[in-house]
């Protein structure tokens, strides 16, 4: 099997039993995600799913302020994890036999991480979790090793070395965070998180890592689409499960009716702009990365608010209609502020098209009043937004997509 548009100063990399890491180009020409950075991202879905699951029954039992901190702190490892590996991947994908078990080895770490993220919501319990996150940092270390060892002496080898030292003390700190009082990891996993997230500061200070643009954005929009196809499932089943507590249909058809508009939106919306456009260095790229953990949280957390307004449609979550509802409605004006936020606003050239998404915020929150109807109400606004953004886009798709760009409500 051959890895997708790699390359090397040399030519053409095939898999092979052991390779010399090359840097890849930032102009490699073609360069498209791999099988094995594909399988990582389903992989991670499934700890993207328990991370949800638990949040779904967290608000379900009315312990809403406790399941959107642990949702938060267990989706934090995930994301970030993966994000670490995405970067690292897009610089030194080699696609040989070592590099293959280290990202084998990190998939069975989220594994174990997904294992441990019931026990860390209801009994504060993080053993589990960080075992597993430790394994996926473990892994990740030593191919930033390998990564320094094939470089000559310069700024490449220095920030190599510099991910890897990063790495390697802020485990120590997850480590110690298992010996801690359990009523202060909540206050020493946000300084550990503040670490994780300075040592890509610190190492691309000098010199900047070979990613590549169009693949990073690639890999990015890819995980999104499948957390938002995690979403949909999540929903299905939900629906489905509960046809047996209804006579008729009819009682959740808003809801099931008005979750699939809002993933329908929220696809259309994030791939409205070509995105790799905005991505030349990592003044830019580490927040436009930093920036994806409330999209992907929020992505998900919209499946998680519709299981909950299933539930509570049908009797089984006794919590008031007021709470069901801001689970769909929160994270869907969450995910499409941030969207926005992060480059929609780049790309439009009117104030009429750069005000479609702010506007639509406040509209999707004032859904959450809208009792039973609040999930129908709040697709409605999301497919209204997109059908005003391509009405102000001006163009028939088959011109954007030529360009480069598609009319969006994005």
């Amino acid at each position: 099997m051959t890895s997708s548009g790699s390359s090397a100063p040399h030519g053409h990399l095939g898999f092979g039993a052991l390779r010399h890491m090359h840097a890849r180009r930032r102009d490699e020409a073609h360069r498209t995600a791999t099988p094995l950075e594909l399988f990582f991202d389903l992989c991670f879905v499934v700890a993207v799913g328990q991370a949800g699951m638990q949040l779904v029954h967290a608000i379900a039992e009315n312990h809403v302020a406790e399941g959107v901190v642990g949702y938060l702190y267990v989706f934090f490892g995930i994301w970030w994890a993966w994000m670490n590996f995405t970067w690292f991947a897009s610089a030194y994908d080699s696609d040989d036999v070592p590099y293959r078990i280290a990202t084998l080895i990190q998939i069975c770490g989220v594994l174990i991480y997904a294992a441990g993220v019931p026990r860390a919501f209801a009994e504060n319990d993080w053993t589990i979790t960080v075992i597993g996150y430790i394994v996926m940092r473990i892994a990740l270390t030593a191919q930033w090793l390998r990564a320094a060892a094939s470089e000559d002496r310069g700024p490449a080898r220095r920030t190599a070395l510099v991910y890897a030292a990063g790495l390697a003390l802020c485990q120590l700190g997850w480590l110690s965070l298992l010996f801690a009082p359990a009523d202060s990891r909540r206050w020493l996993f946000l300084i550990l998180v503040a670490a994780e997230l300075l040592v890509p500061v610190v190492a691309e200070g000098r010199h900047q890592t070979p990613w590549h643009p169009h693949h990073i954005a690639e890999r990015f929009g890819l995980f999104t689409i499948i957390v938002l196809g995690e979403t949909m499932f999540a929903t299905t089943v939900a629906v489905q499960s509960a046809l047996g507590d209804v006579d008729e249909f009819s009682e959740l058809a808003p809801i099931a009716g008005g979750g699939i508009l809002i993933i329908f939106s929220a696809w259309w919306i994030y791939f409205a702009v070509p995105a790799h456009e905005r991505l030349k260095s990592s003044r830019e790229s580490l927040p436009w990365g930093y920036g994806h953990f409330p999209i992907f949280a929020s992505a998900a957390a919209i499946g998680a608010g519709l299981e909950v307004a299933v539930e509570q449609s049908v009797g089984k979550a006794h919590i008031p209609t007021l709470t069901a509802s801001a689970a769909v409605t929160v994270p869907t004006a969450v995910y499409l502020l941030t969207v926005w936020f992060l480059h929609a606003r780049h790309f439009k050239e009117t104030m009429a098209q750069q005000l479609v998404l702010p506007i639509a915020v406040p509209a999707v929150l004032l859904c959450t009043f809208a009792g039973h109807w609040a999930v129908l109400a709040t697709g409605l606004v999301a497919a209204a937004t997109v059908a005003l953004g391509v009405v102000l886009a001006g163009r028939p798709p088959e011109t954007a997509r030529a360009s480069g760009t598609s009319p969006s409500g994005g």
